[in-house]
């Protein structure tokens, strides 16, 4: 989700100015909320007060007149000094870590780490004064203590032992440098990048599934690719309709069943003929569309699928079967669950959740009301999902790595979820209210943009000890090589904007990026997986470095790599990088060069200026990037479209770039968009299936002799090899 590759889905307002007090300006500080900030013409820009007071009410604080600002402020400062120990430590392996531990003014403390293993070791207490603070009428004083720099990469617990008991909180010790996985550090790899809903096959249910994700691993593997990344696989609405867009998903945890293939779930083998029949019946009556070049229904697959899983799911498990599924279950919960009754209230009460009674409207009341109890088959049918999906993950990664030639499956991670979902019903104020998440206006969209989704509350999340964050990551990440994080800068500092606002009446609000970023490599390092952080469009200079540092990939886009004016040679990309000729929020690169984005923006009425205009900047920006391969004498003057994308390819490939990611649109000749930023209702998003340069639906079962992929897999392999 490219800051430039967005556009603002509300209209651009004229934001009132309000000179801000200096209590709120105290308390932003304080809190991480911007009260300033250069916008992307290098201005000093002053955010509104009504911004700042809809930002920190936002984050649960009373800001609605001077007075309760300055107490917020006090009790902000205080927090720290009301623990013994901090809720969470996140610090670095072979790094030395200071920790404040509060106690009455001269009490004595001790305080050690126990590790994951089980054993543990005293922390030593530096020579640091601190003025001690009045705490409720408690003079009290902070004690400095300092990790040991030899602690193991985990997380374990540190204990504090005072004259008034025991206390305690995690202590995460992440990596320095997240190592890369072993299939990497023998050299660069290649590998397709995709949306898995639009790759099907001939045994598809009109939607590309996780049996289609392993078929398409091998095939990959066999033309030399590493890796596949793939869109995320979020679970979406259990209940039609079905969004779309995989970047809105209604949890980032889970799996969207969607993508289960029927007939892999083991207990299909020993249904009865009869409902054996039932489940082929099903499947043909939603095979036809794969062959269909029309939208995706998912609406439509997904009714035939979960009829044919809740066939299975009522024939039962043997009890070895079973005892796997409890693991299962037992290794996710209580979030999995918390999950599953969501899903079993959306069926019962339908969507929007803002409509449900009050029985339903948190997990603490569906429980007390017996609302959960009640539903309790439907829980056990969608937890039972999940282990499929988890199972049919299991099964597409380990084909994908059988080859040994790359990290294999790349998942993506999405910036954010869906306002009206699992995660924002089961999370409670760890996602912040009434506000969302966006981006401010820039030289691509200068109404800014509004990606309507809640963000993480910083102060709760550390509150919790990062758990809701690393449980998803470490979800996600169990069945993977790799993980995308989409808009990586949000681990820094995200775009919040009031409910209802302009985009361009947000303000930016920091978040601790050394634990976020910490705890996801310590993850990534324990799944042995690959991290990309997506940092296109406007970054901090420091950013990028800091992530290189860390071990984290970034990303270079072909048509947005440039150094100042002029487009950058390909030996001057990052090498900690995935380098591609494109991204999902662009055409195909066929469709690209035929400018088809200028022509659907047209069409759409999303252009600013004249369409002439349009056509004649775009043909000269990419007139500068072909000038530049045929200087490096990989294009012919007179080269066709195919010729022409695979010297794209070949240039790129020049890089010193790890990754090299080709996107299996441009192997087949697609020319549609996949996703047109801007728009919702105007344009199909993310329904398009793979077609091949006439149109024609391009079939997996057919993709290992498709000459044009063959061909480009060719050039692409024979370039990272010389």
């Amino acid at each position: 989700m490219a800051d430039h590759l967005w556009q603002s889905r509300r209209v651009a307002t004229d934001v009132p100015s309000a000179e801000l007090r200096a209590d709120l300006i105290d308390l932003a500080t304080a809190c991480g909320v911007a009260t300033t900030f250069d916008d992307w013409q290098g201005r000093k820009t002053t955010v509104p007060a009504a911004t700042i007071t809809a930002v920190l009410t936002a984050m649960g604080l009373d800001v609605s007149t001077p007075l309760a600002t300055r107490e917020a402020l006090h009790e902000v400062k205080l927090r720290p000094w009301r623990r013994v120990l901090p809720p969470v430590v996140v610090a670095r392996e072979g790094r030395l870590h200071q920790v404040p531990v509060h106690v009455p003014h001269g009490d004595p403390v001790d305080v050690v780490v126990e590790l994951e293993g089980g054993d543990w070791a005293p922390l030593r207490q530096v020579d640091r004064w601190v003025d001690p603070v009045h705490v409720d009428g408690v003079l009290t004083g902070r004690a400095t203590f300092e990790l040991p720099d030899d602690l193991p990469l985990g997380w374990h617990v540190l204990r504090a032992r005072t004259p008034a008991g025991v206390s305690e909180c995690p202590c995460v010790v992440t990596p320095d440098v997240l190592d890369l996985p072993l299939t990497l550090q023998t050299g660069r790899s290649w590998g397709y990048q995709t949306q898995l809903y639009s790759v099907r096959s001939s045994r598809s249910w009109g939607v590309g599934d996780l049996a289609d994700l392993a078929e398409l691993s091998a095939v990959a593997a066999g033309q030399g690719a590493g890796w596949i990344l793939v869109n995320p696989l979020a679970a979406a609405q259990p209940v039609p309709p079905m969004e779309a867009s995989p970047y809105l998903p209604t949890t980032r945890r889970f799996v969207n069943p969607l993508y289960l293939r029927v007939e892999d779930v083991r207990e299909v083998a020993y249904l009865t003929p009869g409902d054996r029949a039932l489940v082929e019946r099903l499947a043909e009556r939603v095979r036809p569309a794969d062959h269909d070049p029309g939208q995706i229904d998912r609406d439509a697959a997904w009714a035939a699928k979960k009829q044919a899983l809740e066939v299975v799911f009522a024939h039962g498990r043997t009890p070895a079967r079973e005892a796997a599924f409890r693991r299962y279950v037992a290794a996710e919960d209580p979030g999995l669950t918390g999950f599953a009754t969501w899903c079993a209230l959306a069926e019962r009460f339908g969507l929007p959740a803002a409509d449900w009674p009050a029985e339903a409207a948190s997990p603490a009341a569906a429980e007390a009301s017996g609302l959960s109890a009640e539903l309790a088959e439907r829980v056990e049918f969608h937890r039972w999902l999940q282990w499929q999906c988890d199972e049919q993950l299991r099964t597409a990664q380990d084909a994908a790595t059988a080859p040994g030639t790359g990290p294999g499956i790349v998942h993506d991670l999405a910036v954010g979820v869906h306002p009206d979902g699992a995660d924002v019903w089961s999370l409670g104020d760890a996602l912040a209210h009434g506000v969302t998440v966006g981006a401010p206006p820039d030289a691509f969209n200068q109404q800014g943009q509004d990606w309507s989704q809640p963000p993480w509350r910083p102060d709760r999340l550390a509150e919790l000890a990062y758990v809701p964050f690393r449980d998803m990551v470490r979800t996600i990440l169990r069945h993977a090589g790799g993980l995308r994080v989409d808009h990586v800068i949000g681990l820094f500092r995200l775009w919040w904007i009031p409910q209802d606002a302009s985009p361009a009446a947000g303000t930016y609000v920091r978040f601790d990026h050394e634990a976020l970023i910490g705890i996801l490599a310590l993850e990534a390092q324990r799944a042995g997986a690959v991290l990309v952080g997506e940092d296109l469009g406007t970054v901090e200079p420091w950013v990028r470095d800091y992530l290189a540092d860390r071990g984290i990939l970034g990303s270079a886009v072909l048509w947005f790599e440039y150094d100042g004016e002029r487009p950058k040679a390909p030996e001057a990309y990052r090498e900690l990088a995935l380098a591609s000729v494109t991204v999902h929020d662009l055409p195909p690169t066929a469709g690209y060069l035929a400018q088809e984005h200028v022509a659907l923006r047209d069409r759409l009425g999303l252009l600013t200026r004249p369409v002439e205009q349009e056509r004649a900047q775009d043909a000269a920006e990419q007139e500068r990037i072909l000038g530049l391969v045929r200087d490096r004498g990989l294009l012919a003057e007179d080269a066709d479209e195919q010729a022409t994308v695979e010297a794209l390819h070949r240039y790129l490939a020049l890089s010193p770039s790890l990754l090299v990611g080709v996107s299996l649109v441009d192997a087949v000749g697609d020319r549609r968009t996949q996703n047109q930023p801007g728009t919702s209702l105007e344009y199909p998003n993310w329904r398009m299936p793979l077609t091949g340069p006439d149109g024609e639906v391009v079939l997996l079962d057919d993709l290992a002799s498709n000459p044009r992929a063959r061909s480009l897999a060719r050039a692409v392999d024979e370039a990272l090899r010389d």
